[in-house]
């Protein structure tokens, strides 16, 4: 039997922190120097039945930042052709993340969590893009833990033998368009998908709620 819902709420999943999936697309590898482009937050529920869901999505084309670097190579792969362009409809890195960053402090507060946790695919590198970029902005009060994550590519590894989404997902059975992929709106809703499964494939086995003899 399932203990009362309030047990399965999402401030007592993962100690108190409130998960919020991250994609970035960038001009490059270095999180000081190249160019933010792209944000996506998906932030997440628990249903009465202790099932993550989603909950929102907030997504922005973000301008590069003055003397940002702007890696040909990087464009390419993503498919940003030009990242000045007006029809991006590209706001300021200030903008993106004040905007998400409301968002994501309401639904924290209405979770009655104490902090946000980063989840990413390869987690590292989209929390060091923040970092910088908060920084730039002189925004102080990032709602992220500086340096704890949950990191899909780990867990996928670990509950599908894959590392690279478009796998893991495929492993998962979760579909998964490649045209789509490198898009910080999709790649964003799709490691959701599979952070999602991963954690309720984890419950369903009888790893949470530990519930009482």
């Amino acid at each position: 039997m399932i203990k009362e819902n309030n047990d399965l709420a999402l401030k007592n999943r993962f100690r108190g922190y409130f998960p919020v999936v991250i994609d970035i697309e960038t001009a490059g590898f270095n999180a000081k120097t190249d160019a933010l482009l792209e944000i996506c937050a998906v932030t997440l529920r628990m249903d009465n039945h202790g099932n993550l869901r989603f909950s929102s999505t907030t997504h922005y084309h973000i301008q590069p930042f003055k003397s940002a670097n702007i890696e040909p190579l990087a464009l390419e792969f993503n498919g940003i052709r030009d990242p000045f362009s007006p029809l991006r409809g590209a706001i300021t890195e200030m903008e993106a993340l004040r905007k998400i960053y409301k968002i994501i402090r309401k639904e924290q507060k209405l979770a009655d969590c104490k902090r946000t946790i980063i989840v990413a695919h390869n987690a590292a590198f989209d929390l060091s893009f923040i970092i910088e970029a908060s920084k730039r902005c002189n925004l102080k009060r990032i709602p992220f833990h500086p340096f704890t994550t949950f990191d899909t590519a780990t867990l996928s590894g670990l509950a599908y033998g894959q590392t690279i989404l478009a796998q893991a997902c495929k492993a998962s059975g979760i579909e998964f368009d490649n045209k789509k992929a490198h898009s910080a709106l999709y790649d964003s809703q799709k490691t959701a998908e599979l952070f999602c499964k991963i954690v309720n494939k984890w419950k369903n086995l009888g790893g949470w709620p530990i519930l009482p003899k």
